[in-house]
């Protein structure tokens, strides 16, 4: 039977290959062998922020009392984040004070994640630690310049020895709080997003590479009944990934909200 099988394969010239780790490293397309070196990904982000800056100046250059489609849509996607996260979280003031760079850090990982299923793309432009990384390090110092700027002779000395713990406990949980504080918040912030980016591309490669495979691999029957079951997961897994990018940038900006809540409290 597996012989069989097999001779079919190799009789279509049809092989299946599965998704690989290497596919978030292609290879260098424009100015190799420079500093500037561009590779897939890196032209992918380059289209994305253009298109996001471009939107955004579409949408906002002739502002009107009664707004048009276009205009309403880009409010909707700006209250988003002003309403439900800025002002939600801080209050008016430092929502406000704060909307910028909530904001852009909103639509930049929504723009970038969304690539990972538009046709030709194909792979999220922050499925690769970069810009996850810098994006976390942003919010990261948002928070410490936050909390230094509101409570600038307490917020380090609260952080890492809390008041009102007794002070021979101090020895166990200034560490705790500093790993949990200082170190392990930006690294969250950073793997989260990266590795739902890289199990999403992996997954839906290996089910569109499947289906390929069965279809043009096999030729027969049960191949075909085999590629229309992995063909309708993989579009029900586009779907489900279109959800995942938009929840990823609404979780991390709304993270990045709450460490700046938490460095405004009043308690420091």
């Amino acid at each position: 039977m597996l012989n069989g099988l097999s001779s079919l394969v190799l009789t279509a010239g049809v092989e299946f290959h599965a998704p690989s780790i290497s596919e978030f490293f292609p290879d260098i397309v424009l100015f190799e062998g420079t500093p500037f070196a561009m590779n897939r990904i890196m032209i992918i982000r380059m289209i994305m922020v253009i298109a996001l800056v471009l939107i955004f100046w579409l949408g906002t250059r002739k502002m009107s009392v009664v707004p048009g489609r276009f205009q309403s849509l880009i409010e909707m996607g700006l209250d988003l984040v002003r309403v439900n996260i800025a002002e939600d979280l801080l209050g008016k003031k430092d929502g406000r004070r704060f909307l910028p760079i909530l904001t852009t850090i909103f639509f930049l990982v929504l723009f970038l994640n969304i690539t990972g299923i538009v046709p030709g793309f194909n792979i999220a432009g922050s499925s690769v630690i970069g810009i996850p990384l810098v994006l976390a390090v942003v919010s990261y110092l948002t928070f410490i310049y936050a909390g230094l700027k509101k409570h600038p002779g307490a917020f380090l000395r609260n952080a890492l020895f809390p008041p009102g713990v007794p002070k021979a406990f101090y020895i166990v949980v200034t560490p705790i709080e500093l790993l949990s504080t200082f170190v392990l918040r930006p690294v969250t912030l950073t793997l989260r997003l990266l590795m739902n980016m890289i199990v999403g591309h992996l997954l839906l490669v290996l089910l569109f590479s499947a289906t390929h495979f069965f279809f043009l691999g096999f030729g027969q029957w049960f191949g075909y009944v085999f590629g229309a079951g992995t063909l309708a997961f993989g579009v029900a897994f586009s779907l489900f990934e279109i959800l995942v990018a938009v929840l990823q940038a609404y979780v991390f900006t709304l993270l990045t909200a709450v460490y700046l809540q938490l460095a405004l409290a009043e308690e420091h």
